[in-house]
């Protein structure tokens, strides 16, 4: 396998990740971070470059990928975590948001007036490009990695390049009302939570791995090796373009127009857009925000059809495709904001596990370790997930939980994940050791 390939499928990984939340966040976490811009930005670029960087890698670290390797803990466990990961970034959020951001972004605009009949013409024809794309997954890694991704990359490289030019003399902002000075690092962490991206990393790790299968890569080092290189490219493009991104939400200067608060990424971006380049600008941003999530939304969707087809292979791979974009099609009619809104606790369950379950697979990996040693910190993070989410949405409460370490920084499941893993190595190190194969 050539670098040439390596450039492709690293594209077609970029564009499958860089969708609808990649585009609204970091400019929003610029503007409301003021001056503590960098360490809020770092935060968001661990969670939405490094770690699905690392999310993909640790998929082949398995030949049989994360189905496999999750098998450690239990084998219902594996099914089940990652069917709730494949149904929170398919169909149930993630993709029902491309649609909706692909609307406000690419329509809105240039309409007088917009309304539901509106918004369901525009994903009817959006979710029918998709559906024409993920039919045939075969020629998805030509579809994105060769001609959808290269018309990204110039649109938003040009937008950003002027914009950049426009504010380079311009200071940071007063941070916004409401933003935790006292944890910026943490706030653009538990943002990053927002693009998906860790989570989707597990799913698309199944598509890397298949591309590069397809090109005659076999052994196991070999794949490591090639699925290193092909994230590395997607990691790099998006860590260059999120700093960018939120670096112009950071330097705006908005001339005393009044900001609206509750779609503030979509605001920002067009306002840049137009103070960038005039009416020109909209059309630019359009096809930006129109190409970004078409792939993103593709990948998806033949990331969780390619799943439910492995663990119900009575049901046809086409099949998925129809029931999963309908399903996205129904979603997606409620509106961006409730998407986002609706998805918000559940990520914030979902994220330790997944970072937990991937840091413990690199761990095991390099450091042969009993299979309790595994189980035991999963099964500690899930439940502290979920009562952290429980207390933090006022559900119920249980303050005894803010005396956990590190809960003000939303990181109070490190700390349980490791006490879990040592306890458990402890406990079972006279059994056998845990390898991948």
């Amino acid at each position: 396998m050539n670098f040439k390939h390596s450039i492709i499928i690293g594209f077609m990984l970029f564009a499958m990740f860089f969708g609808a939340g990649n585009l609204i966040f970091p400019p929003g976490l610029g503007f409301q971070s003021g001056d503590y811009f960098w360490m809020a930005i770092i935060g968001f670029v661990i969670t939405g470059v490094g770690l699905p960087l690392v999310g993909v890698i640790a998929g082949s670290i398995s030949k049989g990928g994360y189905r496999e390797s999750l098998k450690v803990v239990h084998p219902a466990f594996a099914v089940i975590f990652m069917v709730v990961i494949y149904l929170a970034i398919g169909p149930f959020f993630a993709i029902p948001r491309t649609a909706t951001t692909a609307y406000e972004m690419s329509l809105m605009p240039f309409m007088d007036g917009t309304g539901w009949v509106s918004l369901l013409i525009f994903s009817i024809v959006f979710f029918t490009i998709v559906f024409l794309l993920s039919y045939n997954p075969s020629r998805m890694v030509d579809n994105i990695g060769r001609f959808l991704t290269p018309v990204l990359l110039v649109t938003i490289v040009a937008l950003i390049i002027k914009a950049i030019m426009m504010y380079i003399s311009n200071d940071s902002g007063a941070s916004a009302e409401g933003f935790d000075t006292t944890a910026p690092f943490s706030v653009g962490f538990t943002e990053g939570y927002l693009t998906m991206d860790a989570i989707a990393a597990i799913a698309f790790s199944v598509i890397v791995l298949n591309s590069i299968r397809d090109l005659g890569v076999t052994s196991r080092k070999e794949l490591l090796i090639e699925t290193v290189k092909a994230s590395s490219i997607a990691a790099l493009l998006l860590g260059i373009i999120y700093v960018s991104l939120g670096w112009i939400g950071n330097r705006v200067d908005l001339g005393g127009e009044q900001v609206d608060d509750q779609n503030l990424g979509t605001f920002l971006l067009t306002f840049v857009a137009n103070d960038s380049f005039g009416q020109f600008g909209a059309i630019l941003l359009g096809v930006i925000v129109a190409v970004a999530c078409i792939t993103t939304a593709t990948g998806l969707i033949v990331a969780v059809s390619e799943y439910f087809n492995s663990i119900l292979p009575k049901i046809s791979y086409e099949k998925f495709v129809v029931v999963f974009t309908l399903i996205s099609l129904v979603l997606a009619n409620q509106g961006l904001n409730q998407v986002i809104q609706t998805s918000v606790p559940v990520l914030y369950i979902i994220y330790p596990i997944a970072m937990a379950s991937v840091a413990l697979l690199f761990l095991t990996y390099f450091v042969p370790s009993p299979r309790l040693s595994f189980q035991l910190p999963v099964a500690l993070v899930i439940i502290t997930s979920i009562l952290s989410v429980i207390h933090r949405n006022g559900w119920m409460d249980l303050g005894w939980i803010e005396n956990m370490p590190l809960f003000a920084n939303s990181f109070e499941w490190i700390p349980v994940m490791i006490i879990g893993y040592i306890v458990g190595y402890l406990i079972g190190m006279k059994h056998e050791k845990v390898k991948y194969s």
